[in-house]
């Protein structure tokens, strides 16, 4: 999107950013619930300080500051197309942020997953930033989880089409799994059942529920990487910051979906697309603020 500093702070309406909006909606499961729910916010290196100063200078937005917590991902060195590793401008290896499935090893490093269990924390939400109307509290899809017996459980929407930028679930060596749309073949995405439909077009949405007893185990595995190309900044052999403006680098990550695999079964339930899915992922367009205002506004109006 182009945009400076960390995305939660992005205004999706004017003075109301996309953390204040999530804030909203775990403020109102408080008050039906009569609870405080604990939150907990994964940041980069790049971003903490950025994220804790626009909370404390918001004041929390009203939320108890007791209850929200940040902890930090860990981070991948990054190498160029000739597979040597950059320098940054510190003189040091370039790094970056290892891939929202840092987030079980960052729970577990940080402390975050000790303070859940000291405070009874029986299931883990995990939902993505700029998503405008995630639902963070769902009483529903908690309860179909539970009663069949699943520790872990993600929702979906139906892909619009075999282009649309989503990971699709699949089954995988007999496991659940979700293939990356940069690495879905176009014959796979094209696939069709003979009803028309798309053969692999259940859009992984970010909206992912784990029991608190598959933690331990999910943060000590190793999930596999997967290679993005991007721009980075870098020192070259003279000692002169070079700015790329084209894709120069490659940047590894783990996903979340990834950890599906290390479980038997896992519970996947069709959520409606326009109450649960308004992503804010591209400047104009298809998936921009614009769409993701509209939809946030229909809900809430």
């Amino acid at each position: 999107m182009d945009i400076s500093g960390p995305k939660g702070t992005f205004e999706l309406l004017p003075g109301k950013s996309l953390f204040e909006i999530l804030c909203d909606g775990l403020k109102k499961a408080n008050e039906k619930y009569n609870i405080t729910i604990p939150w907990y916010i994964m940041t980069s290196k790049e971003n903490n300080d950025a994220t804790v100063s626009f909370f404390e200078g918001k004041n929390y937005f009203g939320y108890p500051k007791e209850s929200i917590k940040f902890f930090m991902q860990g981070e991948l060195p990054m190498i160029d197309t000739n597979e040597k590793i950059l320098l940054d401008e510190k003189w040091k290896i370039k790094q970056a942020a290892d891939g929202n499935g840092g987030i079980f090893s960052s729970m577990i490093n940080s402390g975050i997953l000790s303070d859940m269990k000291e405070k009874g924390v029986k299931w883990l939400f995990i939902g993505s930033i700029d998503n405008a109307i995630l639902k963070m509290v769902d009483s529903l899809f908690l309860g179909i989880t539970f009663s069949q017996n699943k520790l872990a459980a993600s929702k979906t929407v139906a892909k619009l089409n075999p282009a649309e930028r989503v990971g699709v679930f699949c089954k995988r060596n007999g496991k659940p799994s979700v293939i990356e749309y940069s690495e879905l073949p176009e014959e796979m995405a094209q696939k069709r059942d003979s009803n028309g439909e798309l053969f692999f077009g259940e859009a992984h949405i970010m909206c992912n529920l784990f029991n608190i007893e598959i933690l331990d185990r999910i943060g000590k595995e190793k999930l596999p990487y997967h290679v993005a190309f991007k721009k980075a900044s870098y020192i070259d052999e003279t000692g002169k910051l070079v700015e790329p403006t084209e894709p120069n680098a490659y940047k590894f990550e783990s996903f979340i979906f990834d950890a599906f695999s290390l479980l038997d079964d896992i519970l996947i339930m069709r959520a409606v697309r326009d109450e649960e899915f308004a992503p804010v992922k591209n400047a104009e367009g298809a998936d921009s603020p614009e769409t993701a205002r509209a939809l946030y506004l229909n809900q809430n109006k």
